[in-house]
C-alpha cells in the first residue's frame, strides 16, 4: 500500500506540472480509495488531463487515465465531451482502454455557489487490450465553491470492469467519497 500511494503522489505531481499553467486539481477520498487528477488548458476550451485511482474497496486496484477533454464554462454550466486512456492493474485483471464520455455540472440559481453535476466514461471492448473487455466510470457530484478558486465537493464513484477471464464483471470501485477541487 505505501509503494502504491507513492506512486500516487508522483503521478500526481507529475500531473501537477500540466495543470501548472491553466486548469484544476483534484483530490477525493474515502476509507477505501483516493484519487487524484490534474488537468491543464492546451487551448482555450481544450483540456489535457490525468489522473489515478487507488482503491482496495473490491481487492486491489490501481486505475489511470489520461485524457482530451472540449470544455466550456460559465456562470449557469461547466461541460466537457472527450476521449479518455484507462488503464487498470488490478487483482482481477490487466488492461487499457479508449473511452468516450464527459461531464457536466448546472449551478443552482437560488444558491450560486452550489452546482450539481456527474461524470461518465465507457471504454467498449473494440478498443481495449490485454484482459479489459470494457469498462464504465460514473459518479455523481454536489460541488459548493469555498473560496474563489477552490471547490469542495460530496458525491459517489463506481468503477465496473469485464475481464477475458475467469473473473468477468467486477466492480472495482464503488462508494461515497468527499474531496477538494483546486482551480487556476
Amino acid at each position: 500500500m505505501k509503494i502504491r500511494l507513492a506512486l500516487v503522489g508522483a503521478t500526481f505531481l507529475s500531473l501537477g506540472s500540466v495543470a501548472a499553467q491553466a486548469g484544476n486539481l483534484d483530490l477525493n477520498l474515502n476509507n477505501d480509495a483516493v484519487q487524484f487528477e490534474a488537468n491543464g488548458n492546451l487551448a482555450p476550451n481544450l483540456e489535457l488531463g490525468g489522473g489515478l485511482l487507488s482503491s482496495d474497496d473490491n481487492e486491489d486496484v490501481t486505475a489511470m487515465h489520461a485524457q482530451v477533454m472540449g470544455t466550456e464554462s460559465n456562470r449557469d454550466y461547466d461541460v466537457g465531451i472527450g476521449a479518455r486512456w484507462s488503464q487498470f492493474d488490478t487483482d482481477y485483471g490487466d488492461g487499457g482502454g479508449l473511452g468516450l464520455g464527459g461531464y457536466g455540472y448546472v449551478y443552482v440559481p437560488a444558491i450560486p455557489r452550489l452546482s450539481l453535476g456527474g461524470y461518465g466514461f465507457y471504454t467498449p471492448g473494440v478498443v481495449t487490450s490485454d484482459e479489459l473487455e470494457d469498462s464504465l466510470e460514473y459518479g455523481l457530484r454536489a460541488r459548493y465553491r469555498v473560496v474563489r478558486n477552490v471547490d469542495a465537493y460530496v458525491g459517489y464513484r463506481r468503477v465496473e470492469a469485464e475481464f477475458d477471464n475467469r473473473h468477468g464483471d467486477e466492480t472495482l470501485d464503488s462508494g461515497a467519497l468527499a474531496g477538494l477541487r483546486m482551480i487556476f
